[in-house]
């Protein structure tokens, strides 16, 4: 059996590629594979059923984050179950494309969602049941030790929630009236006729924002919205590896929306403070490490912090101002991988910039000894040492 493919790859899109890049890539190779264009053409159909199980997964940001982080094993209960087949248990062809009629818009009950694509009569629109909420955006900071091994916080937020008078839904006693303006049906048609043939443009009745009901009694508490303004607390994990500007996508924990709508997404952008010892670089953190000269010559044991508490290291003898130690896998957690990265301590000779008179005097006594001078070939054997050492950092 063919390893699976890739459904990046499937659907010829990035790693970082939106939700409305991915519902563009789908549509325009949803259409090109579909069957109406391509009866009897099995190698088209599979290649439809592929790029649907691509997006069926792509386009749910809980799935999407399991396959980001586990390959296809990390979504085997939902699109690759089944042999790999999304819609196992589907009747016919028409109830595939139900599952995806929303990438399309506007597709309802009566028929394919492909039937204003392909020429068939156009789709009934579905009433909605309320105003969808919005989105929050927060910021929260973590330390380095935090991002280093993945932290669980919990926040509170303020937010538009459920009015508890009125349960959502707006009115004083539950009572609705039909929307006299679209006759309950949420949209208003406009048909217009041109040498071309006759048009029909939709759009969302402006009087009862697509509910095809109004209120016959706003409730004194939300004055009709079915929402007010409260806070909530949420608890959330945060993975080892996330870096400044990622976000963290908490469906439905956003504002609530109005009569009953459903409530947009809370997105938790990270922030890193700056840590007092460490700077990063990746996975890998840099601690700059001081030593003296006689130190470097002589070599010595130092001590030096990590994200976990401290550590003993060797100074071998003859050490250079540049020399990298490494300390493997001391540093922060791989995001959506495993491993760690590693502690550079980067070693530097400390040069003091007042010295006493009896300090003097020993380091010129020093300086004759002819061992501490360098040698004729000294500038070429330290190129090549810094130069070795930015290919073990960057390596």
């Amino acid at each position: 059996m063919s390893a699976k493919r890739d459904y990046y790859e499937i659907l010829g899109v990035g790693r970082s590629a939106s939700l409305d890049d991915i519902k563009k890539a789908y549509r325009k190779l949803a259409i090109k594979y579909h069957p109406d264009k391509n009866k009897g053409d099995k190698s088209a159909e599979e290649k439809f059923k592929e790029v649907s199980e691509a997006y069926e997964v792509l386009s749910h940001d809980e799935k999407r984050a399991r396959y980001d982080r586990f390959g296809h094993a990390g979504v085997g209960s939902s699109a690759a179950s089944d042999g790999g087949n999304p819609f196992a248990g589907r009747g016919d062809i028409n109830d595939i494309f139900s599952a995806f009629g929303d990438i399309f818009g506007g597709f309802g009950e009566g028929g394919s969602p492909f039937e204003e694509s392909f020429g068939g009569r156009g789709a009934r629109r579905r009433r909605s049941s309320g105003v969808p909420g919005s989105d929050l955006k927060i910021k929260i900071k973590l330390t380095l030790e935090e991002i280093a091994k993945g932290v669980e916080k919990t926040i509170k937020i303020k937010k538009l929630k459920t009015c508890d008078t009125c349960s959502g839904s707006g009115s004083k006693d539950g009572s609705m009236n039909t929307c006299s303006t679209c006759q309950g049906s949420g949209e208003i048609r406009q048909v217009s006729k041109t040498m071309f043939g006759q048009f029909i443009n939709v759009s969302t009745c402006p009087t009862c924002n697509g509910e095809g009901r109004v209120i016959k009694e706003k409730c004194s508490k939300c004055h009709g919205e079915g929402r007010v303004h409260g806070e909530s607390t949420v608890k959330m994990s945060i993975p080892a590896g996330v870096s400044e500007g990622n976000y963290i996508p908490l469906r439905g924990q956003g504002n609530v929306g109005m009569r009953g709508g459903p409530a947009g997404d809370l997105l938790v952008v990270i922030e890193e403070e700056p840590h007092p010892s460490f700077d990063r670089h990746g996975d890998d953190i840099i601690y700059h490490l001081n030593i003296s000269y006689p130190d470097a010559v002589l070599g010595t044991k130092l001590e030096v912090p990590t994200l976990e508490g401290s550590e003993t290291i060797d100074i071998p003898a003859g050490t250079h101002g540049g020399d990298v130690i490494k300390l493997h896998g001391m540093g922060i957690g791989r995001l959506n991988s495993y491993g760690k990265g590693d502690e550079l301590v980067m070693v530097n000779i400390f040069v003091p910039k007042h010295v006493s008179g009896k300090e003097k005097e020993l380091l010129k006594e020093l300086n004759n000894l002819s061992g501490i001078q360098p040698q004729k070939n000294a500038k070429e054997k330290v190129e090549k040492s810094i130069f070795d050492r930015v290919k073990e950092i960057l390596g």
